[in-house]
């Protein structure tokens, strides 16, 4: 087995209450990793504390124990090595679709012609060339999210992190963008980490499917995906697929009803 591009051992979370409150823990002891070129989902109960621990991964929350790594290298803090996009697609409104999507790459220090053929190559990967120069509040919330998932990949991070970004859309728009997302996994090799709170969803998408425990966090599953990374939304109608739902969703259930 090939060494994991991403590693989390033991990584615990311990929210500090105040004088008569012992505080909240959040995770317990996660250990899960991601391989290179994989595409990993992460699935739960509300407040299992999934979207934590994506931010402990991305460095923009300190984990209170454990190690996280990404090719060996201990996370301390946000860097270029992980692209996040979240839910509510954070693009800067004042900044066109080519301003938004070329951000990282003027950070990273790349040249004028390096960030503009950067941008241009994203950008007819994304479907949205003819944008270019359009502002965020002109777009679909579709679009806006495919614009984010450039703006990470821009400066080709080594793990990009995928907090619930389909969540606040429309059945259409999720489908269309759960393809968009395997194409895109296929076209640039990226490695992916994906937080979902819909079963179906981290089925489809993923080659693997990390289960957590209602609040503490633990992994309660790892679970393997038997398709290939060529696949079409008739793998949504396999026995196979229905199988591995209705054990998924029956687990989530029991830890709602249990916790």
């Amino acid at each position: 087995m090939s060494t994991p591009k991403l590693r989390c051992v033991g990584v615990t979370k311990r929210f500090a209450g105040g004088r008569r409150s012992p505080g909240v823990l959040a995770l317990d002891g996660i250990d899960l990793e991601v391989r290179q070129n994989e595409l990993v989902c992460i699935v739960g109960a509300s407040g299992c504390g999934k979207s934590t621990l994506l931010s402990i991964i991305g460095g923009l929350e300190t984990a209170t124990s454990g190690i996280v790594e990404v090719d060996g290298a201990s996370v301390t803090g946000p860097g270029p090595d992980r692209g996040m996009v979240f839910q509510g697609y954070s693009l800067f409104p004042w900044k066109t679709v080519q301003e938004n999507v070329r951000f990282g790459l003027e950070l990273a220090g790349a040249t004028t012609q390096e960030q503009q053929a950067r941008t241009d190559e994203l950008l007819a990967v994304v479907g949205l060339a003819d944008f270019a120069d359009s502002l965020p509040r002109e777009l679909s919330g579709g679009m806006r999210q495919r614009v984010a998932i450039a703006r990470a990949l821009a400066p080709e991070p080594d793990v990009l992190l995928l907090d619930e970004p389909f969540g606040a859309l429309d059945a259409q728009t999720k489908r269309s963008l759960q393809e968009f997302l395997l194409t895109i996994w296929q076209r640039t090799s990226a490695t992916i980490l994906m937080v979902t709170h819909d079963v179906d969803e981290a089925i489809y998408l993923s080659g693997r499917v990390y289960v957590l425990s209602s609040r503490p966090g633990r992994v309660a599953e790892e679970i393997e995906i038997p398709f290939g990374s060529s696949r079409g939304t008739h793998i949504k109608r396999d026995p196979r697929f229905l199988d591995l739902r209705d054990d998924i969703e029956e687990h989530l259930y029991t830890q709602m009803v249990e916790g």
